[in-house]
């Protein structure tokens, strides 16, 4: 695997990860993150700055600070303005994580496809989904995740979802 150190994809996913803190203290784990190293690792990048894309493939890992998205391809996508717009991680079992705060669990998810959306601080898990926060858990074909609200939508049926895959919740109860 190689580490790629390059200008213009470090703000690309500066701007993602900084952006993708999970609910909670977003802000100061957004921050705490936002100051930490960028480490990405893959086997590949291609990087079209004209775009507003960078692709990573291979075995692809990027972590900052408590944050972790890991797929067999992860696209990062910008607007114009250079914003970060989408970071998409795509695999048998793509995987992001982060830990909202130092006394939290950290709060995981998987699924053949994780999308983020930036602007609207929402993360989509398709197929084969699973969301874990604070002893809860979530299965099915499709979890919505709305990272400031702590909004979760479930359905067993979506695009881009093999088959119908029921949806299962385990709660636990409030301490």
């Amino acid at each position: 695997m190689k580490r790629y150190k390059f200008p213009t994809a470090r703000i690309l996913l500066t701007l993602a990860l900084a952006g993708m803190a999970w609910g909670g203290g977003a802000a100061m784990a957004q921050q705490r993150d936002a100051d930490q190293p960028i480490e990405v690792e893959a086997d590949r990048l291609d990087l079209d700055d004209t775009a507003g894309t960078a692709v990573y493939t291979g075995d692809v890992d990027i972590r900052q600070g408590t944050m972790q998205l890991t797929g067999d391809r992860v696209e990062i996508r910008r607007n114009q303005a250079g914003e970060l717009t989408r970071a998409t991680a795509t695999g048998e079992r793509a995987y992001i994580e982060q830990q909202p705060e130092p006394d939290e669990p950290v709060v995981r998810g998987w699924g053949r496809t994780i999308i983020y959306h930036v602007a609207e601080r929402r993360v989509e898990l398709i197929d084969q989904a699973e969301l874990h926060q604070r002893g809860d858990t979530f299965d099915g074909g499709y979890l919505e995740y709305f990272l400031d609200r702590r909004v979760v939508q479930a359905r067993a049926e979506s695009e881009g979802v093999e088959g119908r895959q029921r949806i299962r919740m385990t709660l636990q109860p409030e301490r």
